[in-house]
């Protein structure tokens, strides 16, 4: 079967939820037996989202082949278990770049490079490639943004040409906002009808719509958008509001949406659609036992997007052990010695957050102390972990001034130093220790427990290591290095036995959670929780 091609559009307003039902439609077929995958495209100028602060853009999300993407990738990878890489995240940035730099080299044979049709051919190039060199029966291909904004133009437009040349092989997915007005004891159809209308101005007519909606979509009102919208009914797909974004594939099925875009590229049903396990997965979501109460500190805690893959991570564990893991968010700035008690009342576990620079770095420094000196389950990821190695080397080994070089530079005692090959580093985009890396957990080791293997590989997203100079030191005083990069003896997790659970770890496992597979590490922690508060 010839590669289909899905795109995915939106209108009316942004963060209608592209990226869920595109993740959405994937796991649908993807429980038919079809190979799948999701691709997104961002209109903006950056090359990556690696430089952008995460009030502007939430979450980095980084792959497996070290691609620093949009946080819709996390989607995708925890809806279909199907990993991601550089080439499922394409930004305007990157499509100019290569342009740029092929004209710099001559290959336009000294013609005008203009957008059409050097940059609309490199998007379509993008695209196809994914298909072509994965061997996927299904592309999903997610445009960012709103129809009609300048910046999503020229992928509009690639979109345009590709419908055209491919032919049955190709539908357009539009999602749009159905407003209630309750004056009028009314849904409202026209945002829809001018949202399709600016995308047939582009030349492009969506052959499915989805439309977000506070309310039951009845016959008469998808008959209205159909009529207006030059589709038929059936083809007018209800996405209401709810409590979890994990419900949204049973509705899409309940809907019939990958019926119809199955029908519109004149595809057989496959197979009978299976969903045994999400179902059980929603089950235990929301039939929970048992419930814990989790402090999550960092810097960013009022955009609880900065940590989505973490809250997600939690999620999958919860359900997993039939417990609900309610996360408390605590500003790290915010911390002191005098509100830290009251911060964290009743807190079951404490988990220290990823991050860089100085804003909130002692807040999480003091919420360390406090895990460990109060028993209380602590779990450290990346600069979470290097917050842990500081908190130990001034409180325990006596070094007063330990710190990270990051933060403290002229530290006599820097317990967490910038990796040697960061050091003539000047470029800040893409450039850090990124991807999947492998680690080699010590036999014995509270890791190598919950692991139950003792090579594993996991993603990185840093510059700065654990120095190794102080290993002895460490281990001799209680905090015990446990796992190690086999190559270069990278420090990759700490822990202190003598603490009921007290892991660490360089690399960051919330990137690779998933529905079907929770990451060992946060069930591990979770249940520590759990035994925590039965203790209490």
């Amino acid at each position: 079967m010839a590669t289909k091609y899905i795109f995915v559009t939106g209108g009316v307003a942004s963060s209608l939820g592209k990226g869920i039902i595109a993740a959405s439609l994937a796991r649908l077929l993807k429980a038919r037996g079809y190979s799948v995958t999701n691709q997104k495209l961002d209109p903006y100028i950056n090359i990556d989202p690696g430089t952008l602060n995460p009030y502007e853009h939430g979450e980095c999300y980084v792959t497996e082949d070290g691609a620093e993407t949009d946080l819709d990738l996390g989607h995708y990878e925890r809806f279909t278990g199907v990993p991601t890489s550089q080439a499922n995240n394409v930004t305007t940035g990157r499509i100019y770049k290569n342009v740029i730099e092929k004209e710099r080299r001559g290959d336009f044979l000294g013609k005008t490079v203009q957008v059409i049709p050097h940059i609309t051919n490199e998007i379509k190039d993008r695209i196809t490639a994914l298909g072509n060199t994965g061997n996927y029966e299904f592309v999903i291909t997610e445009i960012g943004g709103t129809v009609g904004d300048i910046e999503s133009y020229p992928f509009v437009e690639a979109v345009r040409q590709l419908k055209w040349a491919l032919g049955n092989n190709c539908i357009v997915i539009h999602l749009t906002y159905i407003p209630y007005l309750a004056a009028a004891g009314e849904l409202k159809t026209k945002p829809t009808q001018h949202s399709v209308k600016a995308l047939q101005q582009q030349g492009v007519q969506p052959d499915i719509i989805v439309c977000r909606t506070e309310k039951p979509l009845t016959r008469s009102v998808r008959e209205k958008i159909g009529l207006f919208c030059n589709i038929t009914g059936d083809c007018v797909i209800e996405d209401g509001d709810v409590s979890s974004i994990y419900e949204v594939p049973i509705k899409m099925r309940d809907e019939k949406l990958d019926v119809q875009v199955l029908n519109k590229l004149n595809v057989p049903l496959k197979n009978e659609i299976d969903l045994t396990k999400w179902e059980a997965f929603l089950y235990r979501l929301h039939n929970p036992e048992k419930e814990v109460n989790i402090a999550l500190v960092g810097k960013y805690v009022e955009l609880p997007d900065a940590y989505k893959s973490i809250s997600e991570a939690f999620i999958h564990a919860g359900a997993e052990l039939r417990c609900k893991v309610k996360v408390r968010y605590v500003n790290s700035e915010q911390l002191n010695e005098e509100n830290i008690t009251e911060r964290l009342q009743g807190i079951t576990g404490i988990l220290v957050a990823p991050g860089f620079g100085t804003r909130g770095i002692e807040g999480k420094i003091m919420a360390v102390r406090y895990a460990r000196e109060n028993k209380i389950p602590f779990f450290g990821i990346c600069l979470g972990m290097q917050c842990a190695v500081v908190e130990f080397a001034r409180n325990v080994l006596g070094y007063a001034d330990a710190h990270s070089v990051e933060i403290a530079p002229s530290t006599t005692h820097p317990v967490i130093n910038m990796m040697e090959e960061q050091k003539n580093i000047s470029n800040m985009g893409g450039t850090m220790r990124l991807g999947a890396y492998p680690c080699r957990l010590e036999k014995g080791s509270k890791a190598y427990e919950i692991y139950g293997t003792e090579m594993i590989s996991e993603r990185h997203r840093h510059r700065y290591e654990f120095n190794n100079q102080y290993i002895d030191e460490f281990r001799k005083a209680g905090m015990i290095p446990t796992g190690f990069n086999p190559e270069t003896g990278l420090v990759e997790i700490v822990e202190i036995p003598e603490h009921p659970y007290f892991v660490a770890s360089q690399f960051h496992p919330e990137y690779k959670s998933t529905v079907m597979h929770p990451h060992p590490l946060f069930i591990a922690f979770v249940k520590a929780a759990m035994n925590f508060r039965a203790n209490q």
